[in-house]
C-alpha cells in the first residue's frame, strides 16, 4: 500500500468518520483511481474499525503545518 498527496486528495471529501466499506463505496462512486481503491482494499478487514480522517489511514499525511507557506502574507 502506498499513498501520495494526489491519491489522498481523492478522499478529502469522504464522509469522515467512515468504515473501510464506506470509504470503498465513496471511492467507487466518485471515480477514484484504481490505486486509491487498491489501497483501501489493503486496509485490515475489521468491521468495527472506524477511520476518523485520512491520518488514520496514512499516518504520514502532511498537514498545513508541514509546509512553510504563510497564508497571512498574501
Amino acid at each position: 500500500m502506498y499513498w501520495t498527496l494526489e491519491l489522498a486528495s481523492k478522499l478529502e471529501d469522504a464522509p469522515w468518520p467512515a468504515t473501510k466499506d464506506e470509504l470503498l463505496d465513496y471511492a467507487n462512486r466518485t471515480g477514484a483511481p484504481a490505486e486509491v481503491i487498491e489501497n483501501l482494499e489493503d486496509l485490515p478487514d475489521e468491521e468495527e474499525d472506524v477511520y476518523e480522517s485520512i491520518e488514520d489511514i496514512w499516518p504520514d499525511y502532511p498537514t498545513k503545518d508541514d509546509f512553510f507557506f504563510n497564508e497571512d502574507e498574501y
